[in-house]
C-alpha cells in the first residue's frame, strides 16, 4: 500500500493542485491536514470522482483533516475522545487535528499537530499538552494493533531535519523540550522514523517558509512524517518527499511524503 500525508494549507485554494497530483500518483490512502473549511463545504466530488472514499474532520478557517481511501476504511475515528475518554482528552476535542481509520489491517492515524506559536507561550504549553494526550491515545490504538502515525508534527526530530540548525534550540519546531515529548511519544508506543529508514542525510525538507526565497534556496524543515510500528517498519519498501507540486503557482508551503509498504 501507499500512504501519503500532505498539509494543504486550504484543499478549497489547493483543490485543482491536490486532484492534479492524486490523478498522477494514485495513493492508496491521503492524509491531509489544514483543510481548512467546515465538513458541509469540503470540495468532495472532484474527489470521489478519482474513486475516493472521503472521510473529513474540519473547522472553519483552521485546522481540519482528512483520509482520502481507495476503498471503505474501517472503525473511522474522529478526535481523542472515543479512545481516551473525555477526561483525558478534554478541551483538546475542539480543534479539529485527530483522525484515523483501518486500511488492510492498519490503522492509519493522520495528525496535525499544533504549531506552538512561541516559546512560552500558551499555545506553546497547549502544544506540550496536546503531545501528552496524543501518547496516551496512540499507547491504546497500539494495544489493537501496528499503526502508520503521520501528518503535520510541527516539529523537526533532529538537527539534520532543518537547513541550518544553529540556534534553533531556542525556535519554535525545534525546541528540547518539543522533541523530547516527540521522543517520548515514539519510544512508548515503538514508532520508528521511516524516512530516516531509507535516508540518512541532511537537505531534505517538506515544509519551506513562504518569504525570503525559502524554497528556492532550499531552506527548509521536515516536519511532515510517517511513524510505523515495528511490524509496518519491517514492510516499508520506501519514504520519500514530492517537491515538485511545491514548484507550482500557489502551492501549499508543504510537500506531500509518501510511504510505500509491503
Amino acid at each position: 500500500m501507499k500512504i501519503a500525508t500532505w498539509n494543504v494549507n486550504s484543499i478549497r485554494t489547493r483543490q485543482t493542485i491536490v486532484q492534479n497530483w492524486l490523478q498522477a500518483n494514485p495513493v492508496d490512502v491521503l492524509c491531509l491536514q489544514e483543510t481548512k473549511v467546515i465538513d458541509a463545504d469540503f470540495p468532495r466530488e472532484p474527489f470521489e470522482s478519482l474513486g475516493y472514499h472521503l472521510y473529513i474532520s474540519g473547522q472553519k478557517a483552521y485546522n481540519g483533516v482528512a483520509l482520502f481511501s481507495k476503498k471503505p476504511l474501517q472503525d473511522v475515528k474522529m478526535g481523542f475522545t472515543e479512545t481516551v475518554g473525555t477526561e483525558i482528552a478534554g478541551e483538546f476535542e475542539k480543534q479539529k487535528r485527530v483522525i484515523s481509520g483501518v486500511f488492510d489491517d492498519v490503522r492509519i492515524v493522520n495528525l496535525y499537530v499544533p504549531n506552538g506559536s512561541e516559546l512560552d507561550s500558551d499555545k506553546y504549553d497547549y502544544k506540550l499538552r496536546w503531545l501528552q494526550v496524543l501518547r496516551e491515545y496512540l499507547q491504546r490504538l497500539r494495544e489493537k494493533g501496528e499503526l502508520c502515525v503521520c501528518g503535520d508534527f510541527n516539529i523537526a526530530l533532529e538537527d539534520r531535519d532543518i537547513y541550518n540548525p544553529k540556534g534553533k534550540h531556542k525556535h519554535i519546531m525545534a525546541s528540547p523540550a518539543e522533541r523530547q515529548a516527540l521522543q517520548e511519544v515514539l519510544s512508548v508506543v515503538g514508532l520508528t522514523d521511516i524516512f530516516r529508514q531509507f535516508t540518512g542525510e541532511t537537505g531534505h525538507y517538506s515544509w519551506w517558509d513562504y518569504r525570503r526565497g525559502g524554497f528556492p534556496n532550499n531552506r527548509g524543515w521536515r516536519i511532515d512524517h510517517h511513524y510505523l510500528t515495528s511490524g509496518l517498519g519491517d514492510r516499508a519498501t520506501s519514504c520519500s518527499i514530492d517537491i515538485e507540486p511545491r514548484k507550482l503557482e500557489k502551492p501549499s508551503d508543504h510537500a506531500p511524503v509518501i510511504v510505500e509498504i509491503n
